[in-house]
């Protein structure tokens, strides 16, 4: 057993499949009939329409805009020269020209690592509970989070110390060492600060203008596999094919090699909408949020705004509905649902049971519909390529095809299009993956164009 896979597939959120070969005939299977999303079969519909270029929000680890599979796909904003020093557009972020990186500072330097959430709270509460006992405790809410993320944290550092003599003996490979080492260092260490380069106060959501405009960072390897998979040239034979051929990517630099902060995350939904993002995909989650309604209030403002968001269910192969993987479609002080979410879980190209990627977290209530998210060929940083899977991949499918849509069908609000994809997602029976999403099916974008098609023509 490959040490580094095992334990990405126990504590990551996206599994670098580093070992795995392209397979000729393969690198586009996603987008093909079977298990795929019939994406091919979709653009032989729309050979003789004409499409308009639809604004994707990538917040993610940042995005390799210089990548030769991205040319012509990266959004730009219009309102800003680059590199004159100005807020050109007054929208508090200069020089904002690609997008804007969260995870920075003035000085240009960037953020790579971070806590675990669940590692910060334990850090911030321990001196305030360490030794009470809950029984003499008014409200024990706070208390029972900080107690499950210590067990939590100590917990995953206790499994960790048995690769400690490996470690020093040289015994693990480049990746697994890396892996181990940034646990250790970063994700579990509780007295890491993660949040000093930066300067700002993640608690203090008035503080709202900070970072710098390195919208790739020191490490873009998620965020640029996720924006290929949305928006690759297609038919260049050089990897596989993104699923909208008229897109532009906005990259939000917002997720480090640890969990992101609940005030990045709200702050860059809200620079998505606020810039012209029509969909913003949101690779990335987590099991703790202390920032809960702050988070709420912006994927608000995003679905007020008519603004469609993408999220990936998480690759914990938990129940979300028992157990909810943050931002959620389900905060309790939720009054109405959201309008425009999507939780979407992994498939593979298996058949039967096996059709739910076993990493793939699942919900029959709050993962709306299942795309591909295993061994995925697509774009990494320095115009390489590589097979990566998770649900991180299957949310940008998604993502793509709501973009796909939209660009051809534009009179369709994202509502619309959410809703079609829900309604003409392949449905499977007989087994048990329809039990794992509300929809009980794998979005299929030809069924998709022609009820889309259908629509656009009752009303014009």
């Amino acid at each position: 057993m490959n040490t580094a896979k095992y334990l990405l597939i126990v504590f990551g959120f996206s599994i670098p499949q580093l070992f795995a070969q392209a397979i000729p005939g393969t690198l586009n299977w996603y987008n093909g009939d079977g298990q795929g999303m019939y994406t091919d079969q979709a653009y032989k519909m729309l050979k003789n329409k004409k499409s308009q270029p639809v604004v994707v929000a990538v917040i993610d680890s940042g995005v390799d805009i210089e990548h030769e599979d991205l040319q012509g796909k990266i959004w730009v904003n219009p309102k800003e020269i680059p590199g004159n020093k100005i807020d050109d557009d007054k929208n508090g972020y200069v020089d904002d020209v690609h997008g804007w990186n969260f995870l920075g500072n003035a000085n240009g330097e960037n953020q790579e690592n971070a806590r675990l959430e669940k590692t910060r709270i334990y850090a911030k509460l321990k001196d305030k509970y360490d030794g009470v006992d809950p029984a003499t405790l008014f409200d024990d809410t706070e208390y029972f989070m900080y107690a499950n993320a210590k067990a939590e944290v100590e917990g995953e550092l206790e499994n960790l110390a048995q690769y400690k003599e490996g470690l020093a003996n040289g015994q693990f490979d480049a990746e697994t060492k890396k892996y181990i080492e940034d646990q250790l260092n970063y994700n579990l260490n509780i007295y890491y600060d993660d949040r000093s380069l930066i300067g700002d106060n993640p608690d203090d959501f008035t503080d709202t203008h900070y970072g710098n405009n390195d919208v790739e960072g020191p490490e873009a390897l998620h965020g640029t596999h996720v924006s290929g998979i949305i928006a690759a040239i297609r038919g260049n034979g050089k990897g596989g094919d993104g699923v909208a051929d008229n897109v532009k990517i906005m990259s939000v630099r917002t997720v480090p090699n640890g969990d992101e902060q609940d005030k990045d995350v709200a702050l860059a939904i809200r620079y998505a909408v606020d810039n012209g993002a029509q969909v913003i995909n949101m690779s990335f989650g987590k099991n703790y949020s202390p920032h809960q309604y702050e988070v709420y209030q912006a994927m608000l403002y995003a679905d007020t705004n008519g603004v469609l968001m993408i999220h990936a269910a998480g690759n914990d192969a938990k129940d979300v509905d028992v157990q909810p993987n943050f931002p959620t479609s389900r905060y309790n002080f939720l009054e109405v649902p959201f309008m425009n979410l999507l939780t979407i879980g992994a498939s593979t190209r298996m058949t039967g049971d096996a059709m739910v990627a076993e990493f793939s977290n699942y919900g029959a209530e709050t993962v709306d519909v299942f795309a591909p998210g295993l061994e995925i060929y697509n774009t990494v940083p320095q115009s390489a390529y590589m097979n990566l899977q998770g649900t991180s991949m299957a949310a940008p499918m998604v993502a793509g095809a709501a973009a796909m849509l939209k660009s051809y069908f534009p009179s369709l609000s994202m509502w619309e299009i959410k809703t079609i994809l829900l309604e003409t997602a392949t449905v499977y029976t007989g087994f048990d993956f329809p039990s794992k999403s509300v929809t009980g099916g794998i979005v299929n974008l030809k069924a998709a164009v022609k009820a889309c098609d259908k629509a656009f023509k009752s009303r014009n």
